[in-house]
């Protein structure tokens, strides 16, 4: 580690092109013998172990200014004040505010050239019960500059060790992780997020992480959030239509939610077609419309559906959705049981997923075919539970102009009389109010149009979505390719989105 001309802490990935995974006391060590490092940690709940690594490696005189502990709630509220709730993001926030106000009142002036920081962590443990899993935030204010403005890492944790003493001690490596990473690994947003969990492999979720400052301008959030999916942190992670990276608990506690899962590679005017109209259904079924959430969710297995993960496509992607107004999720949730037992820590009322028909059709094939040991019911029990809906998008023979839809899709004898059963207490229902008109819109015919820039794929797309498009080159239009990928059919590309 040196310094620039400047006084910037110069990160590890200037000087490496492969990352070499440090332990725990490694890291401290090398925070602690950095004299420009220098801050505070306050810790509250069962956070309690991060500062004790920096202390137990020596030199930690030369990182700890001070050490917080306000594990006492009224005593916390009085330094922090109140929250609603006592392991939350907000607590956190306040927390980083205060004691960085504090560092700077009483240490600036003394120390001019030191890059200061604070490590907040507001977190519960699992308890004796197990009614508490084992979540909690936490979060580091630094600066990388002697004379730069502060940057902010705010993160959610899930905690996966089945005894209190291990999750704390979890939570100890994951700050030491954090606080390094923030001085260390800045320059590659990647190795950044695959870093947080050297040494705790199978032991920690984070499934959300959020940065600000101009530490991380060349971090792009919705980056931050496809690799906590890609490295394996998380199955599931979200961002909302301005990029912000957001979590569950923010905008899903006790709503009504409707996911929509597809390759939307691009989205079309059948895509559009079917979020509205699925939605509209889905609000009119409720009791209270403005409880209802709308999500696009595009899954590892659909990202990587072409070919290799390519992080420019993905934020092609990405970059139509938000234009369409959508929260996005990402997940590695090959199926849609995974997904919905994410969800289910938040106590989701009610749970729309709308698919097309061929969708449909394969997932009620796979459950038949993989549950001929009498576990039928019980398979489909499990994801036509009493809180969730289906709503089924029609779409056209893959060979043929048949419309098939939800009454006349055709599955196996074995199961009809269940898949009746279905539809009859209204557990799969037809998306109503389609327009058929745009059926004959092929996803692949759109892909080869925009490579080929004919006139086709402009008729396909949404208005909004055409400008955008020509003006980044999106899915490949314009592009040249020797390995044409764009045209390609994929298995289902009936789906329609």
């Amino acid at each position: 580690m040196r310094l620039d001309s400047g006084g910037d802490l110069i990160t590890r990935e200037t000087h490496m092109t492969q990352r070499h995974i440090l332990k725990t006391e490694q890291k401290a060590l090398e925070i602690n013998l950095n004299d420009r490092i220098y801050g505070t940690f306050a810790e509250i709940g069962a956070g309690q172990e991060v500062a004790r690594h920096f202390f137990q490696v020596g030199a930690a005189a030369g990182t700890i200014a001070k050490t917080m502990s306000a594990y006492d709630k009224q005593y916390s509220d009085a330094i922090y004040g109140t929250d609603q709730r006592y392991v939350c993001e907000g607590r956190v926030y306040k927390m980083l505010d205060h004691e960085y106000r504090l560092i700077e009142e009483r240490l600036q002036d003394s120390r001019p050239d030191t890059n200061f920081f604070v490590f907040a962590d507001s977190v519960s443990a699992i308890n004796y019960q197990r009614t508490i899993k084992g979540n909690g935030w936490m979060g580091v204010r630094f600066l990388h500059h002697t004379t730069g403005s502060i940057n902010d890492v705010v993160m959610h944790v899930k905690m996966l060790d089945k005894n209190n003493r291990q999750q704390q001690e979890a939570i100890g490596i994951l700050g030491v992780n954090l606080i390094y990473a923030c001085f260390y690994y800045r320059d590659n947003p990647e190795y950044f997020v695959e870093s947080l969990l050297d040494g705790l492999k199978s032991r920690i979720k984070i499934d959300m992480i959020r940065t600000k400052g101009e530490a991380f301008s060349h971090f792009d959030n919705r980056l931050l959030t496809l690799y906590l999916v890609k490295s394996g942190i998380s199955e599931v992670a979200m961002f909302d239509s301005q990029h912000n990276p957001i979590h569950a608990s923010e905008f899903l506690y006790r709503k009504e939610l409707m996911v929509v899962r597809g390759h939307f590679k691009p989205p079309t005017k059948v895509t559009k077609d079917a979020l509205v109209k699925s939605f509209e259904q889905f609000k009119d079924d409720s009791e209270d419309g403005d409880k209802c959430r709308l999500v696009a969710e595009m899954t590892m297995d659909n990202l990587t559906r072409f070919g290799p993960l390519d992080i420019q496509d993905f934020l092609d992607r990405a970059e139509m959705l938000s234009a369409l107004g959508l929260t996005v999720v990402i997940s590695d949730c090959s199926n849609h049981q995974k997904l919905i037992n994410y969800l289910d820590d938040y106590k989701i009322a009610r749970l729309g997923i709308l698919i097309g028909v061929h969708e449909l059709k394969d997932i009620i094939i796979e459950k038949y075919e993989s549950n001929q040991d009498g576990r039928l019911l019980s398979a489909f029990g499990e994801l036509f539970s009493k809180n969730i809906r289906v709503y089924a998008y029609p779409a056209l023979e893959k060979e043929g102009d048949k419309l098939i839809f939800v009454e006349n899709l055709p599955v196996p004898d074995g199961i009809k009389f269940l898949y009746q059963h279905l539809i009859n207490n209204d557990q799969i229902v037809q998306v109503e109010n389609y327009d058929k008109d745009l059926l004959n819109i092929i996803p692949s015919r759109v892909r080869k149009s925009l490579a080929e820039q004919t006139d086709y794929w402009e008729e396909c797309l949404p208005p909004e979505l055409v400008a955008i498009v020509k003006e980044k080159g999106a899915f490949g239009y314009g592009q040249e390719e020797e390995n044409f990928v764009y045209g390609k059919n994929a298995e289902n590309d009936a789906q329609y989105y």
